[in-house]
């Protein structure tokens, strides 16, 4: 996965510009209020979801950005500083890594062992020959598919951690951030049950998707992930992975090939050409915008799902 950020000597200006207390993270809210720069749309829907009105969520991934390869503006960098608690995932997103590190001593909090990060980048997925240089690379380093929020059940137990760790930091409020919790996680689980159900008897048990997303919920409901790309979506596939993949899906006798948001679907689009497939679009839900099937993480997962039923002709 590429680590594309900003320069820490011009971070480090803007910081001494923005706030005094950048060095050691955490300036609180005049109205009291916890302050939390959630590092991508998955944290950020959580946080607002748990912290309710005891919160002020601030992303640091903006609505239309791709959040593998964000790069962090000095602006961005003095709210990781400034912020009481930096909610992100450790491993997914280098330049929030490098901010936290530097930037939120004590502040900085990682769901990643919440998030139970299991799932290697090559355990989903067939062995493709050709495999790109990014799926070698993921390989090689024993990468772990970050996408842990594809899987409810996984994402209800973030937000248990999310929860205490706010009520942590804010024991007054502590009750509050755990019922809220009860209620995400309730949320979750019936979400999780529509998918069992709705995925319970699919004809077609491959999911060609653009990239790598999909392992976790592959996982949870008895699917198996062939990615044209590995776990970073803006990767080039070689044409020997394309040709092995392509192969694939016809000996297979999948149907659809998914597209997704934020990233082009040009590669998609000629694979599914190429094998007579249809085009449909599966969201990873890193972010949402006008674009997107629905404007809240459980719409948009309401709408993957009737988009796979139809895609892997599920009765």
């Amino acid at each position: 996965m590429k680590s594309r950020h900003l320069g820490w000597p011009a971070a480090a200006i803007a910081i001494a510009m923005v706030s005094a207390c950048g060095a050691t993270g955490g300036s609180g809210s005049t109205d009291g209020t916890v302050t939390v720069a959630a590092a991508f749309y998955p944290l950020e829907y959580a946080v607002s979801q748990i912290g309710g009105d005891h919160v002020d969520v601030q992303a640091l991934t903006k609505p239309g950005a791709e959040p593998h390869d964000l790069e962090l503006n000095p602006k961005q960098v003095g709210e990781v500083a400034q912020a009481d608690l930096v909610v992100y995932e450790k491993g997914f997103q280098p330049a929030v890594d490098d901010a936290v590190k530097s930037e939120a001593k004590g502040t900085g909090f990682d769901v990643s062992p919440a998030a139970r990060l299991d799932l290697a980048a090559n355990e989903e997925g067939h062995d493709h020959a050709g495999e790109t240089e990014q799926q070698h690379s993921d390989h090689a380093t024993g990468a772990k598919d970050p996408h842990f929020w594809l899987d409810p059940m996984r994402y209800a137990d973030v937000g248990d951690a999310i929860a205490a760790e706010l009520g942590r930091r804010d024991p007054a409020n502590a009750a509050a951030y755990t019922a809220n919790a009860t209620a995400f996680r309730a949320q979750l689980t019936t979400l999780d049950g529509e998918f069992r159900t709705g995925l319970r008897s699919c004809r077609i048990k491959d999911l060609v998707t653009s990239h790598a997303a999909f392992g976790y919920l592959s996982k949870a409901y008895g699917l198996t992930q062939e990615s044209i790309t590995g776990l970073t979506p803006d990767s080039e596939p070689s044409p020997a992975a394309l040709a092995d993949l392509t192969q694939h899906i016809r000996e297979s006798g999948a149907t659809t090939v998914y597209a997704e948001t934020l990233v082009s679907e040009d590669v998609a689009k000629t694979l599914a050409r190429e094998t007579g497939a249809t085009l449909a679009v599966l969201d990873p839900i890193e972010g949402i915008t006008t674009k997107s099937a629905a404007q809240d993480y459980p719409g948009v997962m309401r709408a993957n799902l009737a988009t796979l039923k139809a895609g892997q002709e599920c009765s």
